[in-house]
Protein backbone atom coordinates (compact mmCIF):
# COMPACT_ATOMS: atom_id res chain seq x y z
CA UNK A 1 0.00 0.00 0.00
CA UNK A 2 1.29 3.58 -1.21
CA UNK A 3 0.36 6.55 1.07
CA UNK A 4 0.78 10.18 1.06
CA UNK A 5 -0.34 12.87 3.23
CA UNK A 6 -0.84 16.44 2.41
CA UNK A 7 -0.86 19.26 4.66
CA UNK A 8 -1.97 22.70 3.95
CA UNK A 9 -2.01 25.66 6.20
CA UNK A 10 -5.28 27.83 5.38
CA UNK A 11 -6.97 30.66 7.31
CA UNK A 12 -9.93 28.94 6.66
CA UNK A 13 -8.80 25.35 7.10
CA UNK A 14 -12.20 24.24 8.68
CA UNK A 15 -14.77 25.49 5.71
CA UNK A 16 -12.22 23.93 2.97
CA UNK A 17 -12.10 21.11 4.59
CA UNK A 18 -15.97 20.73 4.88
CA UNK A 19 -15.57 21.24 1.12
CA UNK A 20 -13.35 18.49 -0.01
CA UNK A 21 -14.30 16.16 2.77
CA UNK A 22 -17.37 14.63 0.56
CA UNK A 23 -14.70 12.93 -1.66
CA UNK A 24 -13.65 10.83 1.21
CA UNK A 25 -13.41 7.42 0.56
CA UNK A 26 -12.10 4.46 2.38
CA UNK A 27 -8.29 5.41 0.93
CA UNK A 28 -8.65 9.00 1.43
CA UNK A 29 -9.36 10.51 5.08
CA UNK A 30 -9.30 14.63 5.77
CA UNK A 31 -9.31 16.18 8.86
CA UNK A 32 -8.17 19.47 10.34
CA UNK A 33 -4.89 19.88 12.51
CA UNK A 34 -3.65 23.14 14.12
CA UNK A 35 -5.66 25.01 11.37
CA UNK A 36 -4.38 23.40 8.63
CA UNK A 37 -6.55 20.86 5.95
CA UNK A 38 -4.54 17.45 6.69
CA UNK A 39 -5.65 14.67 3.95
CA UNK A 40 -4.16 11.29 4.18
CA UNK A 41 -4.36 9.27 0.85
CA UNK A 42 -3.33 5.41 0.20
CA UNK A 43 -3.33 3.64 -3.01
CA UNK A 44 -2.40 -0.01 -3.95
CA UNK A 45 -0.38 1.66 -6.51
CA UNK A 46 2.37 4.54 -7.35
CA UNK A 47 0.75 5.55 -10.56
CA UNK A 48 -2.94 5.11 -8.45
CA UNK A 49 -1.55 7.38 -5.93
CA UNK A 50 -0.14 10.44 -7.80
CA UNK A 51 -4.00 10.16 -9.54
CA UNK A 52 -5.36 10.67 -6.63
CA UNK A 53 -3.43 13.44 -4.71
CA UNK A 54 -3.29 15.04 -7.78
CA UNK A 55 -7.14 15.72 -8.32
CA UNK A 56 -7.12 16.12 -4.63
CA UNK A 57 -4.72 18.93 -4.71
CA UNK A 58 -7.16 20.22 -7.63
CA UNK A 59 -10.17 20.05 -5.89
CA UNK A 60 -8.18 21.68 -2.29
CA UNK A 61 -7.32 24.57 -4.58
CA UNK A 62 -10.68 24.72 -5.95
CA UNK A 63 -12.29 25.09 -2.41
CA UNK A 64 -9.45 27.39 -0.61
CA UNK A 65 -10.12 30.06 -3.30
CA UNK A 66 -14.52 29.55 -3.29
CA UNK A 67 -14.17 30.10 0.45
CA UNK A 68 -11.29 32.92 -0.20
CA UNK A 69 -13.86 34.31 -2.49
CA UNK A 70 -16.70 33.87 -0.20
CA UNK A 71 -15.36 35.58 2.61
CA UNK A 72 -16.84 38.69 3.64
CA UNK A 73 -15.28 41.70 3.14
CA UNK A 74 -15.89 45.50 4.30
CA UNK A 75 -15.70 48.29 2.20
CA UNK A 76 -16.73 51.82 3.78
CA UNK A 77 -19.10 50.03 5.88
CA UNK A 78 -20.89 48.03 2.82
CA UNK A 79 -20.19 44.39 2.92
CA UNK A 80 -19.80 43.19 -0.80
CA UNK A 81 -21.90 40.60 -0.76
CA UNK A 82 -24.69 43.30 0.16
CA UNK A 83 -23.54 45.32 -2.79
CA UNK A 84 -23.86 42.35 -5.15
CA UNK A 85 -27.72 41.72 -3.71
CA UNK A 86 -28.63 44.89 -4.57
CA UNK A 87 -27.40 44.59 -7.91
CA UNK A 88 -28.84 41.18 -8.38
CA UNK A 89 -32.36 42.70 -6.76
CA UNK A 90 -32.34 45.87 -9.81
CA UNK A 91 -31.75 43.12 -12.34
CA UNK A 92 -35.05 40.91 -10.53
CA UNK A 93 -36.78 44.37 -11.00
CA UNK A 94 -35.90 45.02 -14.43
CA UNK A 95 -38.50 45.17 -16.75
CA UNK A 96 -38.23 42.17 -19.81
CA UNK A 97 -40.08 41.31 -22.90
CA UNK A 98 -40.89 38.20 -24.00
CA UNK A 99 -42.73 39.17 -27.31
CA UNK A 100 -42.59 42.51 -28.62
CA UNK A 101 -46.08 43.35 -27.75
CA UNK A 102 -46.27 42.64 -24.21
CA UNK A 103 -43.74 43.90 -21.91
CA UNK A 104 -43.50 41.63 -18.24
CA UNK A 105 -42.69 42.32 -15.07
CA UNK A 106 -42.20 40.18 -11.91
CA UNK A 107 -45.18 38.75 -10.56
CA UNK A 108 -44.80 40.76 -7.49
CA UNK A 109 -45.27 43.76 -9.32
CA UNK A 110 -48.57 44.60 -11.52
CA UNK A 111 -48.66 46.53 -14.39
CA UNK A 112 -50.35 50.18 -14.90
Amino acid sequence: MRRAEVRTELDHSDVVADAVRPDDTAQIATRVEDGAVVTTIERETTGGLRSTVDDYVVNLDVASRVAETARPTSHAGVHESDARTREADARDHTTTNTRDDEPTTPDHETQP
